[in-house]
């Protein structure tokens, strides 16, 4: 996190994901973390309670295992803004059993592969979907975030306000998709188009690459 207990950030989908690598290289990127796959479980009451209140409990593993509260979106100056509380735990299926005990249960499971970088500031986030690539930038402020935006040459008109899980089960609606975890196992043979997801990319008008 940027800023303590917020997240301020926004979300790109893109065609070439390499050629932002390469240029955040370009720009003297530092990467914090290498490709890894990421484990997520979200969690809620039987009643969805959560979702009904656009808030998220997590429970991540990656490289290490964290719990994650996020309250609901407010948007500001074409970013996501969010209460975010995030702390590590030292055990992944302990920290899962505790969940269950206090009588939440998995709502969802969804995977990616991420590579993160610092740059100027900002944290930039190379995502890899069941359905497609991103790029998530977070900062102190709209700003800053609008700046970096612009050294990758992404078109800030074309960002997404939508979550990955929004986003997938707005997909699973058009595609009349069974399965309700955002899987890569799940998606294996299925070709997902921007248009499919309502996106277009955001580096199109790359000049460089």
């Amino acid at each position: 996190m940027i800023r303590k207990n917020q997240e301020i950030e926004v979300k790109f989908y893109v065609a070439d994901l390499a050629a932002i690598e390469r240029r955040l290289r370009e720009l003297g990127a530092s990467q914090t973390q290498a490709r890894t796959l990421e484990l997520n479980l979200r969690f809620d009451t039987p009643e969805r309670e959560l979702e009904r209140d656009f808030r998220v409990l997590r429970l991540r593993q990656d490289t290490r295992a964290r719990l994650t509260y996020k309250g609901p979106v407010l948007g500001h100056q074409g970013v996501r803004v969010r209460q975010e509380i995030e702390f590590e735990v030292s055990d992944f299926d302990a920290a899962r059993e505790f969940l269950q005990a206090l009588g939440y249960r998995v709502s969802m499971t969804y995977e990616k592969y991420r590579a993160t970088y610092e740059v100027m500031g900002v944290e930039v986030s190379l995502d890899e979907m069941p359905y497609g690539n991103f790029v998530e930038i977070e900062g102190p402020d709209s700003e800053t975030i609008q700046i970096m935006s612009a050294r990758l040459s992404l078109d800030w008109e074309a960002s997404i306000p939508s979550s990955y899980a929004v986003l997938f089960e707005a997909l699973r609606g058009r595609l009349g998709l069974p399965f309700r975890d955002l899987i890569f196992q799940n998606f294996e043979g299925i070709e997902v188009s921007p248009e499919m997801l309502g996106v277009r990319p955001a580096d199109q008008a790359q000049g460089w690459g």
